[in-house]
């Protein structure tokens, strides 16, 4: 139900809605973005690139959200392209489900772009609700972001207003949300599309439409709905107040911080030393309270002349081991310049997981004798960085250049059996190049190739592995491959495939390609 123990005509509840989030936070990103490029963001889906945020300058050349990149760039050559990031996205709208709790006491996410937030008895320490909306669009302008505020008695009609209202409307107490928004199309009640689409074809386009109906036809008609999303007599009963909607606030998780105000200023480096491993005692203990170990740690330098210093790690496995996190901050401190002096320090662990107590000889003396893998892993990342220490994960593609992807590495995941997948080479190239080759007619094992000017005599050849073309990526022409392992006569082993068929309707004469070199 919903939060706090008012009745719906008496709470008030604003709702937040950012139409342009993704593309104002792709902006904030940036040092210098151009407001008047025509910037789109996409996803990569089975159909080919498919846009996910439209900038309005885009949408002014025609782009629309959910159509395809290549018919997008038909109507509009000049777009500016860049990929979406909805985990980024909604990283940070749970950032501000946080931050707007300033205008109320409780919270919630509206994923994907939208924010609801309990305004009762809170208006009037603004000036009223109109003043409240007022400030509330000011903070999100400085944060540059675009929002519609909205206050209703309820969340849907708070949506609802937001989306399909005024800018900044708000419903009077105690009235009726479906008499005073009976005016508003039944998109406002949240429904799925195939549930609008329905309606529609019923003639029902209005929430006033939909109201006048008897209950008992919804009834009937939604009788095997049961998602909110699927029933507009849930739905209705919900923007109406006359049904608890849940909601699910949005909590600050506290995050295990320590911080040194220090008597004198520190300029030298083996006493910053000394209070960064003080810090770090001090973290690991209170981690080890709450059963955790840090997975991200960072320190802050507050120097007298108003500077501020930040370093950030990232380790590949929690730990709470307070000379592990010495060492690698002594790395990052080599380069710290203390200037008049730094009089305050914290060190802090935004990033946690659960690390209940073990036996901790058994890995320490595992540092001691450098065999502890993800020690070893924080070392190298703290000293090249995060970009040059990756491990391959499988990817669901059989086809080479595709079948595995970089991501950060982590030392409790085995890979050696995952990857184990048909027999590869030690070298795949970038790219893979093209040869000429003899072969016996019309699908026969190849006897003769050239490659980057030298021509190779196949002394032994072994195939075909055929690998059929992805259909649901790929368009209709895509050619299946035929691949061989092959050893020329002076013994260098080789990666070939064959693109395509004599004759199989999907492009001319064969290709040949070198894809990989074998030891």
């Amino acid at each position: 139900m919903e939060n706090g123990t008012a009745s719906p005509s008496s709470r008030r509840i604003m709702a937040a809605w950012c139409p342009t989030l993704a593309i104002d936070r792709w902006r904030l990103g940036q040092d210098r973005p151009d407001p008047s490029a025509p910037l789109i963001l996409i996803g990569e889906t089975a159909h080919g690139p498919r846009i996910t945020a439209v900038s309005p300058p885009a949408r002014a050349a025609g782009a629309r959200r959910g159509m395809l990149l290549a018919d997008a760039r038909a109507l509009a050559p000049g777009l500016v392209v860049h990929p979406a990031d909805p985990a980024g996205d909604h990283a940070f709208l749970e950032t501000l489900a946080l931050w707007v709790q300033r205008w109320g006491p409780w919270s919630a996410l509206d994923a994907p772009d939208g924010l609801i937030v309990d305004v009762t008895g809170v208006a009037h320490l603004f000036g009223g609700e109109d003043a409240l909306m007022v400030d509330a669009r000011a903070c999100f302008a400085a944060r540059g972001l675009q929002v519609r505020l909205a206050i209703a008695p309820t969340a849907g009609a708070a949506w609802a207003l937001a989306h399909h209202g005024p800018d900044r409307s708000a419903l009077a107490e105690g009235g009726d949300p479906l008499d005073a928004l009976r005016d508003l199309p039944v998109a406002a009640l949240r429904l799925d599309d195939a549930v609008l689409l329905l309606l529609d074809r019923l003639g029902l386009k209005r929430i006033g439409d939909l109201a006048a109906i008897g209950r008992s036809a919804l009834a009937r008609r939604f009788r095997d709905r049961r998602a909110p999303a699927a029933n507009p007599l849930v739905r209705l009963d919900q923007f109406a107040g006359r049904v608890p909607e849940p909601i699910l606030p949005v909590i600050a998780a506290p995050v295990p911080t320590v911080l040194r105000r220090l008597i004198e200023p520190l300029r030298h480096r083996d006493l910053l030393d000394r209070v960064v491993a003080d810090l770090a005692l001090a973290l690991a203990r209170r981690l080890e309270a709450h059963g955790q170990g840090a997975r991200r740690l960072d320190l802050t330098l507050w120097k007298v002349d108003g500077g501020v210093l930040r370093r950030a790690l990232e380790l590949a496995a929690p730990t709470r081991d307070a000379a592990h996190i010495t060492r690698l901050f002594a790395h990052k401190l080599d380069d710290c310049d203390a200037g008049f002096g730094i009089e305050v320090v914290r060190l802090s662990a935004p990033w946690a997981e659960p690390l209940m107590l073990s036996q901790t000889d058994l890995e320490a003396s595992a540092q001691q004798h450098g065999t502890s893998l993800a020690a070893c892993i924080d070392r190298l990342t703290a000293r090249l960085g995060a970009a040059a220490v990756a491990m391959p994960v499988p990817r669901a593609s059989h086809l080479p250049e595709r079948a595995q992807g970089w991501v950060t590495p982590d030392p409790t995941r085995a890979m050696q059996e995952e990857l184990a997948f048909h027999a590869r080479p030690l070298k795949l190239l970038d790219r893979a190049e093209p040869i000429a080759v003899i072969y016996e007619a019309p699908d026969g094992l190849p006897r003769l190739f050239r490659w980057r000017g030298a021509v190779h005599e196949i002394a032994r050849a072994e195939g075909p592995e055929r690998i059929a073309p992805e259909w649901w990526r790929e368009k209709g022409g895509a050619r299946l491959r035929d691949y061989y392992r092959i050893e020329d006569s002076s013994g260098r082993r080789y990666w070939i495939y064959r693109r395509g068929l004599p004759g199989d309707g999907r492009g001319g004469v064969p290709e040949w390609f070198l894809q990989g070199l074998c030891g």
